[in-house]
């Protein structure tokens, strides 16, 4: 019987426990809040498990990460496998996996894609590591990924750090599709000609050529607050946008779209802008323009 330890449980992991389970694949769970926990320790997790083992490891990413794969590599034995499915940066694979490796211990990187939604979706799937141990871990994958051809929401991708690369690039362009509609957004608010702003973006979920799951989730939100005046415009970002501008410059790719979209995060953040100062205050010096007065 094929067997699955997972280490985080939280919204994602917790979600990830639940669906693999209902493919009747085992599944032991730790976490440091013991109330979702199946067991009192990863040592407990690790002897609940017959050899060889699969262990998938997601919790935040940084020094969790690596703090827990370190732990494992101690506690594993030569012929086990270690799946992290968080969002590392890719450098961070390759010295994972080398770690690993001198205990004779497997590794795999793992993209997820699906948030709060891949208990009943199904989570997208993007793996780095070699084919021998994708073929092994398959089950868990076909269990976690959508209903349909594998090869829609599944991809070995390549070697080591390969899944979390792909991952990478896949937040980044969701950086600039959510960025697109956000603004088409506060164009339609501003517009003194549109009255039915939530409206117009659910006329787009069918026919249109941006219609998408984004969209959808857009227009859930302005069902729940027509206006998101609820909201404030705070906008954090987890690091995937950083590393894919950084790796455009590594290799000369221009992404305009991405880039913008990841420095508009970054001014969402400031309640009064120093580069609008700038701006305003130049404008005023060569044309005269008027400025508002800082309250």
């Amino acid at each position: 019987m094929t067997q699955l330890g997972l280490i985080g449980l939280g919204k994602m992991g917790g979600n990830m426990r639940d669906r693999v389970r209902a493919a009747g694949i085992e599944v032991v769970g730790y976490d440091r809040n013991p109330d979702v926990s199946d067991v009192a320790t990863v040592e407990e997790l690790v002897s609940s498990l017959a050899a060889p083992r699969t262990v998938w490891v997601m919790v935040p990413a940084g020094e969790i990460t690596s703090s827990v794969v370190a732990d494992l590599a101690e506690r594993l034995e030569p012929g086990d496998l270690v799946i992290d499915g968080g969002n590392s940066r890719f450098t961070e694979d390759e010295r994972h996996a080398a770690m690993l490796d001198e205990r004779g211990i497997r590794f795999l990187d793992v993209g997820v894609s699906g948030g709060i939604w891949g208990l009943e979706n199904g989570y997208g799937l993007m793996v780095g590591g070699d084919e021998a141990d994708v073929e092994r871990t398959m089950p868990i994958f076909d269990a976690l990924r959508p209903d349909g051809p594998r090869e829609e929401g599944f991809v070995h991708a390549g070697g080591v750090g390969a899944g979390h690369y792909v991952k990478m690039v896949h937040n980044g362009i969701e950086y600039g599709l959510m960025q697109a509609y956000a603004e088409g957004f506060e164009l339609l608010e501003a517009s003194p000609i549109v009255s039915n702003v939530p409206g117009s973006f659910k006329a787009w979920q069918r026919g249109t050529v941006i219609r998408s799951w984004l969209l959808d989730l857009m227009v859930r939100a302005l069902d729940a607050d027509d206006d998101l005046s609820d909201i404030e415009g705070y906008v954090d970002d987890s690091g995937e946008g950083r590393w894919t501008v950084e790796e455009a410059i590594a290799n000369a790719v221009p992404l305009p779209v991405i880039s913008a979209a990841l420095f508009a995060r970054f001014e969402s953040r400031q309640d009064d802008s120093p580069a609008m100062k700038a701006v305003a205050a130049l404008r005023n010096q060569f044309g005269g323009h008027a400025v508002k007065p800082a309250e």
